[in-house]
């Protein structure tokens, strides 16, 4: 049976790191929410019990469920071969995998910083302060951390001579990041030029590059992790 992905079908997510390291590595996968609604995924999860996930994205994939996006492409990585064969590779790999985990968090609580279940237009005030300070200590940080970690490799990807699912979560990562504060990354661009040469390599890839011009990949919108309000961005 191809692997199922259950996420929420409306938006890229969490779940979008998990697919772009599917469709680069041409794995054909079942997008089940997109297939069979909401509803089918809360139901699926619902059903569940014991080891099962607390949220989505979980993949269903060779007689196992597993949850959490690093958890997922750690496994992908270790048994459909998207990942490097040494060990210490390996877990580089998914170091960075959670580093970014860390910084999808915060950039999602920027708009959220009083209360994730509260509109964005209940904290606005909030909001504003929080964004000013990841846009101008927080990204910066983490970014330096992954260009630092990509100028360390002698080839042109994250790690290796060839793409990992680390190489597509940064493309994911970078993605986001333009669409949420296009005017502060437009600023920020020259200084990290090994982030946007793995950028626009992972939108080379066939697979990902099929994906990106086909329906399936859902745009961003303000219902997802990384939003665009006008007036959380820099300058």
């Amino acid at each position: 049976m191809k692997p199922r992905l259950w996420y929420w079908p409306h938006i890229q997510g969490r779940g979008e790191f998990v697919r772009l390291a599917l469709e680069a590595a041409g794995i054909d996968y079942e997008d089940c929410a997109r297939t069979k609604g909401t509803d089918a995924l809360i139901d699926d999860l619902d059903a569940r019990a014991g080891r099962a996930p607390f949220a989505p994205p979980y993949l269903e994939i060779d007689g196992l469920v597993i949850a959490q996006v690093a958890n997922i492409l750690l496994y992908l990585g270790d048994r459909r071969d998207l990942a490097p064969s040494a060990i210490a590779d390996r877990y580089w790999v998914h170091q960075l995998q959670l580093t970014i985990a860390d910084m999808v968090a915060e950039a999602h609580n920027v708009h959220h910083p009083v209360a994730v279940m509260d509109y964005y237009d209940d904290q606005k005030a909030e909001a504003a302060r929080a964004a000013q300070q990841f846009r101008d200590e927080r990204m910066v940080k983490y970014l330096d951390h992954f260009e630092e970690a990509a100028e360390c490799n002698d080839g042109p990807w994250m790690i290796d001579h060839r793409w990992t699912y680390a190489d597509t979560s940064i493309f994911q990562l970078i993605e986001g990041l333009r669409y949420m504060f296009p005017r502060q990354m437009a600023t920020l661009g020259p200084r990290y030029p090994a982030l946007a040469r793995v950028h626009d390599l992972v939108a080379k890839l066939p697979g990902v590059h099929a994906y990106l011009g086909s329906a399936r990949r859902i745009a961003f919108n303000e219902e997802g992790i990384f939003r665009h309000y006008p007036e959380l961005d820099g300058e």
